[in-house]
């Protein structure tokens, strides 16, 4: 009479289960390559001019920190420059739907948009809308969207704004996030911008990683 041997079938069962977890994970790493693959070679050669490559940065372009960047609204004399950065994300600051020629310039280049339609107004009228820029921050904290580029129209209000709500979660002074921020406003700095930027509260964004500076001003 043949009796099972449990311990053989449990040694078996083991055994196939491993090989399902490594064609997995096999299978996970292809993916991943071929993702990395097409998003690297997907971006084409900058636009050469003569014997040179013309590099022509947008309207207040910058650098914030390490993979974040900011700026006006980029046109297509521009785009040969944002190839360099190598972005993988772009946060949208403006309720405008995006122009066809930066679409095209994202889809050619794997760059993902994030839009968040803050809208424009002028004093007295600004309403800067704080669950907005709360979650345009999230975005902007996870490393996975990173190297970014923030912008609006011209780099200076509403862009100025978020990246002021930033530098608070960076600890730095009010001061020094003023400082910032009447530097690319210059003579159209809003007292409603700066009153903002003081009031916002960064306590429930405290949680999220960040994994870039982080140095006191």
């Amino acid at each position: 009479m043949k009796v099972d041997n449990p311990s053989k079938h449990k040694i078996q069962q083991q055994q196939e289960e491993e090989e399902e977890e490594e064609e997995e994970a096999e299978q996970m790493c292809r993916t991943i390559v071929v993702a990395s693959v097409v998003d690297l070679s997907s971006q084409p050669a900058p636009v050469v001019t003569g014997d040179e490559v013309t590099l022509i940065p947008p309207l207040n372009f910058s650098m914030v920190d390490n993979g974040i960047f900011r700026s006006g609204f980029p046109d297509s004399a521009n785009f040969s420059f944002l190839q360099t950065l190598r972005l993988r994300s772009i946060i949208y600051l403006c309720p405008e739907p995006y122009p066809e020629a930066n679409t095209e310039f994202l889809k050619s280049n794997g760059i993902k948009l994030f839009q968040f339609a803050i809208e424009g107004h002028k004093e007295p009228f600004v309403n800067i809308p704080e669950d907005m820029i709360r979650e345009a921050l999230k975005v902007l904290l996870d490393v996975r969207n990173h190297p970014v580029l923030i912008h609006c129209k011209r780099g200076k209000h509403r862009t100025g704004c978020l990246v002021g709500c930033l530098r608070k979660l960076q600890k730095w002074c009010l001061s020094s996030v003023f400082d910032e921020y009447q530097r690319f406003a210059a003579a159209k700095a809003r007292v409603s911008d700066q009153r903002f930027m003081e009031l916002f509260d960064i306590s429930s964004l405290k949680h999220l990683p960040m994994s870039f500076s982080c140095l006191k001003k």
